[in-house]
């Protein structure tokens, strides 16, 4: 991906990479909510757990493509596979970013 991008989506871009739970929860604002799969994951707690079950369960790579930016708004589109129906998905990535935190993320197709 050529485009630079904010800094708390270049930090979650890179945690997701190494699967750190840990570097990449440190990414969202307290009150942050993922919109993912239809459901909603509001705050650390909730997002921490999305994130392990949900790569538990796909086993899923992630390569960013391209971003697009307007304001606090980040959009990176991917590309992922893993162990899910199909295997592989190009899916979109929608942050909005609250100073130096991501506040809400919605992972769509």
């Amino acid at each position: 991906m050529n485009t630079q991008v904010p800094s708390p989506v270049a930090a979650y871009l890179a945690a997701e990479k190494a699967k750190d739970t840990s570097r990449l929860i440190l990414c969202f604002h307290k009150d942050a909510v993922v919109f993912d799969e239809g459901k909603e994951h509001r705050g650390i707690a909730a997002i921490e757990v999305w994130y392990r079950d949900t790569n538990a369960q796909y086993r899923y790579v992630v390569e960013p493509l391209d971003a697009s930016i307007n304001g606090q708004t980040v959009i990176v589109r991917t590309h992922v596979t893993g162990n899910f129906p199909g295997g592989a998905a190009d899916l979109c990535c929608t942050f909005q970013i609250d100073g130096d935190q991501i506040k809400s993320l919605e992972i769509t197709q």
